[in-house]
């Protein structure tokens, strides 16, 4: 029988308990990183907090992913060339192409731009509360990409490869360091109240890496699924059928070492067993008192903007309790724009309810992180898959995708505020003065978190994989 025999497999795990590799073991554990660059984890237990490369500015971080591609020359990036040709075509690009067609005459930003905070910044009175947080945000004005439709691009922003099957940016902070709660997923992600984005759970999918790090959707208007226990259970049974489950675990996984995926499923168990307990507290946004609901904009009779305002205030719950890193979604897949930022077509009708839903509860957030002093400690990222057009498209009132130049922003965690860095051409359309990639922004983020992006590595189907591919640096001109 099986039970009986030693396989190559077992005989190479027990000759590995060698002194020479508790030695080696001992010296690596001490950093918990491997030679080639790979986390040295203990599957059974892999969010255990892990030392980061260097002493880090931040611990935690919340993206803000405004799905469907939000306008950087209506919002965030002041162009005054593009008032002044207004309704003129782009100089030496008088009839281009983009990714539905033909474009028409450049179009002026749909909404007023004016100067805010002590910095000067200039912003659309389409965001005031956003306005009103210049000071604590670093605007990146000079991102590209490498794709101009939404999946592809999602997957880019999220996981450094427009295709499927690599981690997400979460994933890899969460191998990396761990977690400082034992009772909550080391990553999160946090659906939009009107759906999921195009991507879907690929936008924080653990990809390669071990299965334990595998984000996990919480909203506050969708339970999370299986957690409550079965009609007519009993708990006292229930822990004497897990006490015994959990001995007969522990005794399969010491045979099986190295099968991280049986440790995972074991580990992810446990959490479940866990959740039970921490979720309805974790997620008791009711609870909190009417003037935080009033800050972040949940006490709106706009029903949409009152639930992304809780899922607001459920990210800082979540970050407070140890939660490493968080994704919230701003934006659903749709079509027409209806219930996204993808507005190839009736802008002045669309964005003002978009705008109206993102506003005040991302400027809460950035508020009621500042005020308790938690800011310091968590990056706050905005981002969208792509830009669009300074121009509208040919016979419609909306802009086009533009991967070639648009807008991520940057608040809290060591990055200072109240700057702007890079910039596109003089009417918003290619990215000019110190291009950047989203390899660039991983770097950044994972730097500001004491991660050397070069040395984040996961062995893959022969190579050595990192987040930021074979490309990417810190943008230094930014850290505080």
């Amino acid at each position: 029988m099986r039970d009986n025999l030693l396989s190559k497999r077992d005989f190479l795990a027990h000759t590995s308990t060698g002194l020479g590799s508790i030695a080696l073991a001992s010296m690596l554990g001490q950093q918990r990183i491997l030679a080639d660059g790979s986390v040295s984890y203990d599957p059974a237990d892999p969010f255990a907090p892990r030392r980061p490369h260097f002493e880090p500015k931040a611990k935690n971080v919340i993206v803000v992913f405004c799905a469907g591609a939000l306008s950087h020359v209506d919002f965030w990036e002041y162009k005054p060339e593009l008032i002044k040709y207004h309704g003129k075509p782009l100089p030496g690009n008088e009839r281009l192409i983009s990714f539905q067609g033909e474009n028409g005459a450049l179009q002026k930003p749909l909404w007023k731009f004016r100067p805010r905070g002590d910095c000067g910044k200039m912003i659309s009175d389409i965001v005031p509360h956003i306005g009103e947080c210049v000071d604590d945000i670093c605007f990146l004005h000079s991102l590209t990409t490498k794709s101009s439709t939404h999946g592809p691009g999602e997957n880019l922003m999220s996981t450094g490869f427009n295709r499927e099957g690599y981690p997400g940016m979460g994933a890899w902070v969460s191998y990396a360091l761990g977690s400082e709660n034992d009772n909550l997923p080391a990553l999160v992600a946090i659906e939009d109240p009107r759906g999921t984005p195009q991507a879907g759970m690929n936008n924080w999918t653990n990809g390669f890496l071990p299965a334990a790090f595998q984000g996990t959707a919480f909203s506050t208007t969708k339970p999370i699924r299986h957690l409550q226990s079965p009609d007519g259970s009993n708990r006292q049974k229930d822990r004497s059928l897990l006490s015994a489950l959990n001995k007969l675990n522990e005794k399969h996984s010491r045979r099986f070492t190295g099968d991280t995926d049986l440790a995972a499923r074991i580990s992810s168990y446990e959490l479940a067993a866990r959740l039970q307990l921490s979720v309805p507290e974790a997620t008791a946004v009711d609870k909190e008192p009417e003037h935080v609901n009033k800050l972040y904009g949940a006490d709106s009779k706009n029903q949409v903007k009152a639930d992304f305002a809780r899922n607001c205030i459920l990210a800082r719950r979540l970050i407070e309790r140890g939660v490493r890193f968080v994704q919230l979604f701003n934006g659903a897949y749709a079509s027409a724009g209806r219930i996204n930022w993808d507005t190839h077509n009736s802008m002045p009708d669309l964005v003002p309810g978009h705008a109206e839903v993102l506003d005040q509860p991302v400027a809460g957030l950035l508020k009621d992180l500042k005020q308790r002093g938690m800011l310091e400690d968590t990056v706050v990222m905005l981002c969208t898959e792509f830009g669009r057009m300074p121009m509208f498209q040919l016979g419609n009132t909306g802009r086009d995708h533009n991967p070639d130049g648009f807008t991520v922003w940057l608040a809290g965690g060591g990055v200072k505020g109240g700057t702007s860095y890079g910039a596109t051409d003089d009417f918003g359309h290619r990215a000019a003065v110190n291009p950047l990639t989203v390899h660039d922004v991983h770097a950044t983020l994972l730097h500001l978190l004491g991660i050397n992006h070069e040395q984040l590595t996961y062995y893959h189907n022969g190579l050595q994989r990192r987040l930021t591919d074979v490309h990417g640096h810190v943008v230094r001109d930014i850290l505080a």
